[in-house]
């Protein structure tokens, strides 16, 4: 019974998860490509 819960949970908020998974990996990659352009206009 709690094996079927379990895998029902992750089966229903896998989409969601995945998407903000996806949407946090972007924003991490925007910011380490635009960390030296950042980093440069505040310490110049």
């Amino acid at each position: 019974m709690e094996f079927k819960r379990k895998f029902g949970r992750k089966k229903e908020s896998k989409p969601k998860k995945g998407l903000f998974l996806v949407l946090l990996l972007a924003i991490i990659l925007f910011l380490w490509f635009n960390a030296e352009s950042l980093l440069n206009s505040l310490f110049n």
